[in-house]
């Protein structure tokens, strides 16, 4: 029951897709959607009957409590509806198969959030052979900072120009090249006319199943020719 000005606060699939190209993790964007979309209003809760935050110490507190209540639907709807993309969890296995090849997940949302998913979609056997897993609540800055791609080379002991990270959106590749690495991009239908190859991305397909991509396509070009070898050739967009 939150409102501003009598109309309630309510984001569509088309501006979500602005925000998650925009911004990284869940509190920034709500922080984001009052203080700049909203140009500094705040709502009013529980129909009106509690008045706005006024200062940032209550901005900050309302935020947060929106967060814990949408991370526990989230995790709710995930238990229900949660699939993999096409073609993600074949590449994770080749990859966790290999051992010449390092497997990880960096998220910007919550360790409750993304653990629950992970393990819906993934399965926890899976999920505990990956190398790596940096969260949210695990770095100070969220992307499109690259300190989440760069805690994971460190603490995975692996130079970022020899790292390929699959993002789906501009806020995770202004990471992953900020952090100096390679990255594919898996664009949905909404984020399909992001200018993905002018932020520097080095390949992009709609869906890693539909375009064929596999382990070898990705880093075989880098162990003959080099970390900077072209990746996807004859398969990306």
């Amino acid at each position: 029951n939150l409102s501003i000005e009598g109309k309630p606060v309510d984001w569509s699939v088309e501006y979500y897709d602005v925000l998650q190209n925009t911004v990284g993790g869940g509190i920034p964007k709500m922080l984001y959607h009052f203080r700049t979309t909203m140009g500094g209003k705040f709502p009013t809760q529980e129909s009106g009957t509690k008045a706005a935050p006024e200062t940032e110490e209550e901005e900050q507190a309302l935020v947060e409590q929106l967060q814990k209540h949408k991370t526990q639907l989230y995790k709710e709807f995930v238990s229900e509806k949660a699939v993999p993309r096409p073609g993600v969890i074949e590449l994770m296995d080749e990859a966790l198969e290999d051992p010449r090849i390092a497997v990880g997940v960096c998220s910007a949302s919550t360790k409750a959030a993304v653990t629950k998913v992970l393990d819906v979609v993934l399965g926890e056997e899976r999920r505990q052979k990956l190398d790596v897993c940096i969260l949210g609540d695990d770095v100070s800055k969220l992307k499109p900072d690259p300190m989440i791609y760069v805690a994971a080379a460190e603490k995975l002991g692996i130079e970022p120009n020899k790292c390929v990270v699959v993002e789906d959106s501009m806020v995770g590749l202004r990471a992953a090249k900020g952090a100096c690495m390679k990255c594919l991009i898996t664009y949905t239908s909404s984020t399909a006319s992001e200018d993905f190859y002018g932020e520097g991305a080095d390949a992009k397909v709609p869906e890693l199943e539909a375009a064929g991509v596999n382990l070898d396509m990705i880093f075989g070009p880098m162990r003959e020719k080099g970390a900077e070898a072209d990746i996807l050739v004859g398969v990306k967009d």
